[in-house]
This record gives C-alpha cells, structure tokens and sequence, in this order.
C-alpha cells in the first residue's frame, strides 16, 4: 500500500516536471535546423542521389567518427545557444530536424557531441517530410536547404522558414554578439507593398507610403519571429540597448518610406537596434560590416551576393502571392 503510494506520488511529480517543461519551451526562442543546414552535407547528399540509400549507408558508417564540417547555420545556433548562459536561463532551444534515419544519422548525432553544441532534442524522421513536424516541436524559425519542405511551411503559417544558402567561404564572427538582419517587404512585413512598387511604379509607392505613414503595414511570415527576438532581448541582465542579440532591418526603401516601418514596428512594441535604408544600393557590403551571422531576403538578386560574405536565407513568397503576377507584369512593361 505504501509503496503504490510512493509510486503514484512519485508519478505525480515526473508529470508535473514534463509540464514544467513542455510549459517553459513555449516561452523560449526555439529554432528548427536541418542537418544539412547545420553542417555541410553536400558531398554526401550527392552520393545518396547518385548512388542511393545503401552507399550513403556505407559512406557514413565508413566515415562515422570524422566530424561534419560546419554548415551556414552552424555559427547563428552556436552563437544562439551561449544566449543561454548571457541570460542565467534557457531562452533558446535548438532542435536538430533530418530525413536520416537513427542509424545513417549517428555521424551528425557524434558531430554535435565533438562541436560540443548544448543539443537535447533531435529529429531523425527516416525520409518523411520534416515541416509536418514542427507543430509538435513548438518551432519559431525552421532553416533548411529543401525548398518544398520550406514553401509548405511558408505557406501554412506555421512559423517562419528560409532556405539556406551555400555557407561563405570566411565567415567567422568575432563578436560574441548575435547580429540578425531582416528585408522589410515580403519578409517581415508583408508584400502588399512590394506589389504596389511593380505595378504602380516608384513614384506610385512613395506617394502612398507617405499618406499611410500612420498606417502599420501588415504581418509578413517573418513578423512573429522578429517580435520573439526583440521580447528576448529584454531577457539579459543588461538594457536592452546593450542586449546581446541584436537585430537590423536592411531593405531597399529609402526616405520617406521610412516613416511607415518605424512606425509599425514601434505599434508592434519591436525593438530594432539598426536600421539601414539603402535606396537600392547593394547589401553585400553593408551586411559583412554589420557582421550578421544570418540575413533574410526574398530576392535572390540580394542574396546571390549577401550569401558570399555572410550566412543568407531565402524567404520564398506564399504560394498564392500576387508579387509573381506583378513581376511579370513589370517585366513586360519595361520590354514594351
């Protein structure tokens, strides 16, 4: 009797801790990044599709105690997680997500252990689709280098999502700072904008950008995530100007449209420590001095050249965005 009563007690208690738990991940920055994301996988995902599932096998059981080679997200979660001990809690939480199964995936499981990466949870779905399991995992920000799995995120809404980019050759931050940097349309904000400027021409855009300079601009698939960043910010010991993470928004507008992200970020309570307003100048520069450790951007045209210098993703357009129709109408205006 008294041991069945220890029991349930003691039962009791581990439910309550899983609750804790599962309760606690809610409130922190929980980012999901694909093992090719995290390390660079290319050499051996070009033996699976050139040789198949049993040479891929072979190669990584072959080749399972040499550590992967760092991938374009691997120095944003490496920076990500000492946010950590800067805060004397956990704020963060990484969850690596592969198609490998356990056994192809104990090469990046070992990988993780020798980088000494503070990883608890792991998903290794054996081939199936990674994005129908970020729900379960409570993800803010899903990174990975397959296009499918990243549009049916988008378009779910589920969180936000981008498809990475090669790794720089040199990127190596120095500053223990983390530094991510945004596109304002059609990233964090919506593309309602971006549409306007294709169909109606420049001129068009800042006219109506002025006259709603008061009127917050729409939710874009990157507009949750920017607001967790800047709640975390104000997590550190510190001011949240001397907050370790720090966020910038890069995008082509330039004065006076201004006025209308300002304004919609300070409706949104969101914090961003800098804010550049290019005009249309390139951003390759301007990010390498920054020292992002990862930057989002819908146009390939701006990461082509970002993604040389510093970790780059790609924030493909929903499905049923009008911005593709509108590109093309462009297109044909500008050939006659």
């Amino acid at each position: 009797m008294i041991y069945s009563l220890k029991k349930a007690i003691f039962a009791n208690l581990i439910k309550r801790q899983l609750l804790q738990i599962m309760e606690n991940l809610d409130g922190r920055l929980v980012i999901g990044v694909s093992s090719r994301a995290l390390f660079d996988l290319e050499k051996e995902n070009e033996i699976f599709e050139r040789e198949g599932i049993k040479k891929y096998r072979e190669y990584q059981e072959l080749h399972e105690d040499e550590p992967l080679e760092r991938g374009t997200a691997f120095y944003l979660v490496k920076s990500l997680l000492e946010l950590n001990k800067q805060a004397n809690r956990p704020i963060v939480e990484v969850v690596v997500m592969s198609r490998n199964s356990p056994e192809t995936g104990m090469r990046m499981l070992k990988s993780l252990d020798q980088y000494k990466l503070d990883i608890t949870r792991v998903a290794l779905s054996g081939g199936e689709s990674l994005s129908k399991y970020l729900k379960a995992f409570s993800i803010d920000l899903f990174l990975s280098k397959d296009e499918q799995d990243v549009q049916r995120v988008i378009d779910s809404g589920i969180c936000a999502s981008a498809i990475i980019y090669a790794p720089p050759t040199d990127f190596d931050p120095e500053d223990s700072r983390v530094k991510i940097a945004f596109d304002a349309d059609a990233v964090v904000f919506s593309d309602e904008s971006e549409c306007r400027f294709k169909r109606e021409g420049m001129e068009a855009f800042y006219k109506y950008e002025k006259e709603h300079a008061d009127e917050p601009l729409k939710e874009g698939p990157f507009a949750k995530l920017l607001m967790k960043l800047s709640a975390i910010q104000e997590c550190f010991p510190t001011s949240i100007e001397l907050s370790p993470l720090r966020l910038a928004i890069v995008t082509s507008r330039s004065l006076p449209s201004h006025f209308r992200v300002i304004k919609t970020l300070r409706k949104w309570g969101v914090y961003v420590d800098e804010a550049y307003f290019l005009g249309g100048l390139r951003k390759d520069e301007l990010l390498k001095a920054f020292g992002a450790h990862i930057f989002f951007d819908d146009q390939d045209t701006h990461l082509t050249t970002s993604s040389k210098y510093v970790p780059s993703g790609k924030v493909p357009y929903y499905s049923t965005s009008q911005i593709k129709e509108a590109t093309k109408e462009k297109e044909e205006q500008e050939n006659g």
